[in-house]
């Protein structure tokens, strides 16, 4: 005969004395807990030997001006992009049609408003062809461009030296007085940039930013323009963590620039923007955004001037990417739509 032992008839273990409490180590007790604030105290802690290098001076709006200023366009539009080698490429394009080969080729089609001395917008058909080359490799990058109407411009980056980087900057037509062209040298430091500028019509500017803290940058800039008698000084200011991008700007040319961009999400960005123009009088105030989604890109804005505008970047397929823009100025009356491919990479 077998005997069988039953678990849930088992005696329960006899409750512990009075007064009994369970052994602690002494020195795990006193153990603190993990140094969190200690991690905390080495962020706030400032390095002020080894600061990032802040962005370029004419930049410190970018994140904001990705949001408020899509490129939008009325009309057809058309952007062919082929690299003929990895150095060398042509383009075509046109207004209503962008072709880029890199050579670059490009067409667009729409309308071209003329002033009036009313408040209704006058605008008359137009269209324009361009062609362009561009040549790159890690020293120096060439853009030009040719247009239809004998339109002529350029851009060269050369680098001198490590920190030291030529920009020349061109445009040449046939009417007089409108030809520009402009020479910078760029040199990037350890913590700061500065630049020095000369152009025609007798113009010198140069400019300087420097990172107080990594998250605070501050710059200065002068100009004097000699055929015009006329120079100022500007003020920036730059505050971005990973989350926002805040910037201020002072002019004594009478303009106040802010900016304010909140990163949403790595998707989403939120931008708004507010410009005061001592000499003109005038206010404006803008709202924006940039929503990136899996297939396109959605940007656009609102101001207080009542105009309200977007633009859509749809990716079809690798190589494929379509395009619509609109741009809806209600106090004027003014309405602009637009459509465009853009192919290649």
């Amino acid at each position: 005969m077998g005997a069988v032992v039953s678990h849930a008839s088992a005696a329960a273990p006899p409750p512990p004395p009075t007064g009994y409490a369970p052994f602690v180590d002494p020195a795990a007790a006193e153990a603190p807990p993990p140094a969190e604030k200690d991690a905390a105290a080495d962020e706030e802690k400032v390095d002020y030997m080894n600061l990032p290098c802040p962005v370029p001076y004419e930049e410190i709006q970018r994140e904001a001006f990705m949001s408020l200023k899509p490129d939008v366009f009325e009309g057809l539009r058309f952007d062919f992009t082929k690299m003929l080698n990895p150095f060398f490429g042509l383009s075509h394009s046109g207004f209503g049609c962008i072709v880029t080969i890199l050579v670059r080729l490009s067409v667009s089609m729409g309308s071209m408003e003329l002033p009036s001395q009313g408040a209704d917008v006058i605008k008359v058909p137009t269209s324009n062809y361009e062609f362009g080359a561009n040549f790159m490799d890690p020293k120096m990058m060439l853009i030009g461009r040719v247009s239809h109407d004998g339109r002529v411009t350029g851009r060269v980056k050369c680098d001198l030296l490590e920190n030291l980087c030529l920009k020349i900057n061109a445009q040449l037509t046939n009417e007089p007085h409108y030809s520009q062209g402009m020479f910078s040298f760029d040199y990037k430091g350890k913590d700061f940039r500065s630049q020095f500028q000369l152009g025609n019509n007798a113009f010198y500017g140069g400019n300087y930013i420097q990172s107080v803290t990594k998250n605070l940058s501050l710059g200065t800039e002068a100009f004097w323009l000699g055929q015009q008698r006329k120079s100022g000084v500007g003020f920036v200011a730059r505050y971005d963590t990973k989350k926002m991008v805040a910037t201020g700007q002072i002019a004594t040319t009478g303009l106040v620039s802010l900016s304010y961009v909140q990163k949403v999400s790595e998707k989403v960005s939120l931008a708004s923007d507010f410009m005061y123009n001592h000499m003109a009088k005038d206010v404006t105030a803008s709202f924006g955004y940039d929503y990136m989604l899996r297939q396109c890109r959605l940007r656009g804005k609102i101001d207080t001037n009542g105009v309200v505008s977007a633009l859509l970047e749809e990716r079809l397929t690798p190589g494929v990417n379509f395009v619509l823009s609109a741009e809806l100025d209600h106090w004027k009356k003014d309405y602009k739509f637009g459509f465009g491919m853009v192919l290649g990479e």
